[in-house]
């Protein structure tokens, strides 16, 4: 009895130790340690690709082609030219090329005192073309003494004839007939090689002072008189109001004591028209033979005015 009493009393402190904890720690359950790992690497952050350039492509050749070859101008010397008016009549004319291609062409028409040939006895011809001392008749002192320097490069083509029943050219010359001539020669000259057909423009002496405005047509650009006088059928005051009207320059050279030329050129008028009169009794030509003061000058300031040089 005795040693169950003793057991109860021993259980029971046991028990009761257990309830209280005891001052001996229980393990907890083990845990299972989480395991280890690599620290976690930072994120790359890749820099934007630059965009691609896409190259440029080579532009493709050009083909080949012949270089021009350089322009070599024609001989200096007149060219025998035949040719007829709108009648039937038979008239002879020389071309003198310039120096350059496409160049502005002078048609020359003479007076009824001679022929073409005057052309070249005045220098006109040597001067216009502008070849210097390998070309032409006449020295450059010999021209000097009439025209002033023509500017380094620039060459006109010239164009002379021979009227109806003058030098070479068949016929009776007329009025009516020297009209018509004068039409045919500027016809004639825009088909001549080498020249530009929109850039001519005429100049005469006497009956050709009047042959180079009435017949001013398609691609004439103006007209110099020297010493004019209603010789054709056209009256010279009409023949320059056309002219002027469109916009076409006209000069008209005469003396104060020419009795025809001198009322020809002061009755004539308009905004692209001059009239410069000299003193003395020089009638077409003779103007040449002892040039009055600045005469050269005059033809020089038409030539920029009809042709728009600078």
């Amino acid at each position: 009895m005795k040693k169950k009493f003793a057991f109860i009393i021993f259980l029971s402190i046991a028990l009761l130790i257990t309830a209280c904890g005891g001052n001996t720690p229980v393990d907890p359950p083990p845990v299972d340690a989480p395991a280890e790992t690599e620290p976690e690497a930072e994120p790359v952050v890749e820099a934007p690709a630059e965009p691609e350039v896409a190259e440029e492509e080579a532009p493709a050749p050009e083909p080949d082609t012949p270089a021009e070859p350089d322009f070599v101008p024609q001989p200096p010397d007149g060219q025998r030219v035949e040719f007829e008016s709108s009648d039937g009549t038979a008239l002879v004319g020389y071309y003198y090329p310039a120096t350059a291609p496409n160049a502005p062409i002078v048609v020359l028409m003479h007076w009824a005192g001679g022929d073409q040939t005057d052309w070249r006895k005045n220098g006109m011809i040597d001067w216009l073309q502008n070849r210097g001392e390998s070309g032409g008749t006449q020295s450059l002192s010999q021209q000097s003494a009439i025209y002033p320097p023509m500017p380094e490069g620039l060459s006109f083509a010239l164009f002379t004839f021979d009227f109806r029943g003058f030098g070479e050219s068949s016929g009776n010359f007329g009025r009516e007939e020297g009209l018509l001539d004068a039409k045919a020669a500027y016809e004639i000259a825009k088909t001549l090689d080498g020249i530009d057909p929109t850039r001519m423009a005429g100049m005469g002496s006497s009956i050709g002072a009047d042959g180079v405005v009435d017949g001013c047509a398609d691609g004439c650009l103006g007209a110099l008189s020297f010493s004019p006088g209603n010789y054709l059928t056209i009256p010279y005051t009409d023949a320059v109001k056309v002219l002027d009207d469109a916009g076409k320059p006209v000069t008209c050279i005469a003396s104060e004591g020419d009795g025809e030329s001198a009322p020809t050129c002061e009755a004539a008028s308009g905004e692209n028209y001059k009239s410069v009169i000299y003193a003395g009794k020089a009638h077409g030509d003779q103007f040449f033979q002892n040039p009055p003061d600045g005469f050269g000058q005059v033809i020089f300031d038409w030539l920029t005015l009809a042709f728009e040089i600078e």
